[in-house]
């Protein structure tokens, strides 16, 4: 007899394969859910695996556009950075994933989602309040915090032997020796050889940026236009070509930087749950919009108003880092600083070349900046003839 329905968060690596099985052995119905939020997946062959593997349906959700417009560009507006350094890509991603697939399970009458998350990570508590938040009746099963599971399932060794048993397809390539996880912001590398923070990253670990050495000698000219502290359009100053979608934009944004080796840091960070541990992140689309966003919101915004949104901007990376987007709080501090972006509109030129974000110029119609003010050539008897 059933257990009931689970909703499993699936990617059909190793891991989230092996919870399949293991959820069937323990006398659950499995729903599979794939979330194709930008990353360099065979979403047919995930799709034909979980059903090989026993899931009672899969859902593949294409999430792109709503990451984008709900997800990414609040972050922006924020200048959103964790620890001065981190913008957040794998953060921002957690509750777009876990929202539709609470979704999915209040849809098909669930009472369990589950994970793939360990025992020693940040997305536990990402995916778990993010479920709680938005379906507070939900169960959740995290198999790397249940005892029968982590006892049983020590390390790859043991995923592979189990693998082999329950004739789960592995891959036959060696894996990597370090974990990756991908979307449309970013890509993070962690873990294995990189668990020892004097280690260099291997030259051939980033796959979104080339190396800057290797970028072409000739910078790309970027125009990126905001309304309400959002980019609304990008335009290629030489080729003339432009994008104005949400995604379009992003995308071409990551092109762009990738193709000049912009958006690369490697960096020890204080997990919530209380340890710390060494990041590679690349960033490409995410590190240009973060630099043209700061230039035109200071172009733009009130001296104080901006202090006090800096503070808030500070508060909302870490409850994003946190696992609290749903939360009222951040909310809240969302909504402030929605309320700071409404003046922020104009242009921004820049130039991106050798890993490097360099501002040329900007314009807007909304303005503080006054050229004869702050002219040393014209002088002024009264500043308030200025205002007349």
């Amino acid at each position: 007899m059933s257990k009931g329905t689970v909703v499993l968060a699936y990617s059909g690596g190793l891991d989230t394969s092996c919870i399949l099985v293991w959820l069937k052995e323990q006398g659950y119905d499995v729903i599979a859910y794939l979330a194709n939020i930008g990353q360099d997946e065979d979403f047919d062959e995930a799709r034909l695996k979980a059903e090989k593997l026993g899931a009672k349906k899969v859902f593949i959700e294409d999430l792109r556009g709503e990451f984008v417009e709900e997800f990414i560009w609040p972050s922006v507006q924020a200048n959103a950075i964790y620890e001065d350094r981190y913008l957040l890509g794998t953060s921002v991603a957690r509750p777009c994933i876990a929202r539709r697939q609470v979704q999915i399970a209040q849809r098909e009458g669930a009472q369990y989602v589950s994970h793939g998350a360990t025992g020693k990570g940040n997305d536990q508590v990402r995916f778990e309040l993010t479920c709680y938040a938005l379906y507070p009746e939900v169960k959740i099963i995290s198999p790397w915090r249940i005892p029968e599971f982590f006892n049983r399932f020590r390390g790859r060794k043991d995923l592979m032997e189990y693998a082999n048993e329950h004739d789960i397809p592995v891959p036959v390539t060696p894996k990597a020796p370090w974990s990756m996880d991908a979307n449309l912001m970013h890509i993070s590398y962690e873990s294995g050889i990189l668990e020892n923070p004097k280690t260099h990253a291997p030259v051939d670990l980033y796959l979104m940026t080339k190396n800057p050495e290797d970028s072409p000698n000739t910078p790309d000219v970027l125009e990126i236009e905001f309304l309400k502290g959002v980019p609304i359009k990008v335009t290629n100053v030489v080729d003339g070509k432009a994008k104005d979608s949400p995604l379009e934009i992003f995308s071409y944004l990551n092109e762009i930087g990738g193709k000049h080796g912009v958006g690369r840091i490697d960096i020890v960070e204080n997990r919530f749950i209380g340890m710390k541990s060494r990041g590679i992140y690349e960033t490409p689309g995410g590190t240009i919009l973060y630099q043209a966003h700061l230039d035109i919101e200071t172009f733009t915004m009130d001296k104080e108003v901006r202090r006090i949104k800096q503070g808030l901007g500070i508060t909302f990376s870490e409850l994003i880092y946190n696992g609290f987007w749903f939360s009222p709080e951040c909310a809240f501090v969302r909504d402030c600083i929605a309320r700071s972006q409404e003046n922020v509109e104009g242009k921004v030129q820049l130039s991106v070349f050798k890993g490097q974000v360099y501002m040329l110029g900007r314009e807007s119609p909304k303005s503080l900046y006054n050229e004869e003010l702050v002219s040393m050539d014209v002088r002024q008897t009264s500043v308030s003839s200025l205002y007349d």
